[in-house]
């Protein structure tokens, strides 16, 4: 007999997928409805009609809608993510810019969760003092904020008034000093929200019976921090950072525009701009199979912590 906790994982890894398919072929139709033609695009204007019936052929957009949604789906699905209106391989324009934006991503989910369990332990550890009103009040505000108004008071202040750091990143996207506006804008709405779930998540264990022991014992705040309250924390903790995933991911698009950053955020507007279906299914293919796979760990996590139950 199946265990609970694994039937549990599987029911929600089918949602996952069902729910990644769902996405893609609404994304796929909704690039169809906006106006403009990518063999318009692709083709010069001088292009002769045989050369536009030629190339809408070659693209397959003489076919109904669902059939090329169908044979593009099959083809993901078999390793083949097509290729562009223009003629270029899908796989290797996305793949190519894929390590750009797990770089910035990346980085920006690290300083988040550094940040959130940094300065959510500074709250618990002195409850209701002035670092926790200034921490839960600063972070309500940086929880409200877009990542594209962070991103341009950050270019005001810190690239055209202060002139200590650039505005565009560019073909110098890996360097440390031009990550910094970009992984700032894209952290710090974050870092609000994941700040106040690891504020209530060790606000929940504080009434537990094995911390109210380790307290009358007389350990230590940040003893019974570590080895007390973070285990208990643990799961809301990473359930957190897990939802942030995709929100880092989906601000990238904006923030990536913003700082010139080459990554699959320029990929998707670009495809946009050229109603190109099957390179926008792509990178949202690609970008929702990983956020899938960071929230079915998050499941897997959860599932164990709570246990049979």
């Amino acid at each position: 007999m199946i265990p609970h906790r694994t039937t549990r994982v599987l029911g929600q890894l089918t949602r996952r997928v069902v729910t990644l398919v769902a996405l893609l072929a609404i994304t796929f139709f909704a690039v169809e409805v906006l106006p403009g033609d990518a063999v318009v695009s692709s083709l010069s204007q001088d292009a002769s009609d045989a050369e536009f019936a030629a190339r809408r052929a070659a693209l397959g957009l003489d076919q109904p809608v669902l059939a090329r949604f169908w044979h593009w789906i099959a083809g993901v699905f078999s390793g083949d993510l097509g290729t562009t209106a223009r003629g270029q391989h899908i796989a290797d324009l996305v793949l190519g810019r894929l390590p750009q934006t797990m770089l910035l991503g990346g980085t920006a989910l690290v300083v988040t969760v550094l940040a959130a369990l940094a300065l959510g332990s500074l709250c618990v550890l002195r409850p209701g003092g002035r670092a926790d009103r200034a921490i839960a009040g600063t972070a309500m505000v940086a929880l409200a904020l877009p990542e594209f108004a962070v991103a341009t008071a950050l270019v005001v202040v810190f690239a055209i008034w202060l002139r200590v750091l650039p505005a565009a990143t560019g073909t110098a996207a890996t360097s440390p000093v031009a990550l910094v506006l970009p992984v700032i804008a894209l952290a710090l709405p974050q870092i609000g929200w994941n700040t106040r779930v690891v504020r209530a998540a060790f606000g929940e264990q504080l009434g537990t019976p094995h911390v109210d022991a380790a307290v009358l014992d007389g350990l230590s705040r940040r003893r019974i921090l570590t080895h007390y309250l973070l285990p208990g924390a643990a799961p809301t903790i990473a359930a957190a950072a897990a939802t942030s995933v995709g929100m880092v991911l989906g601000g990238a698009v904006t923030i990536e525009a913003i700082f010139n950053f080459p990554g699959l955020g320029s990929v998707l507007i670009d495809a946009v701009q050229h109603r190109d279906a099957p390179l926008v299914a792509a990178v949202v293919a690609l970008t929702g199979a990983l956020i899938t796979v960071v929230l079915i760990g998050c499941d897997a996590v959860r599932a164990w912590a709570g246990g049979g139950r």
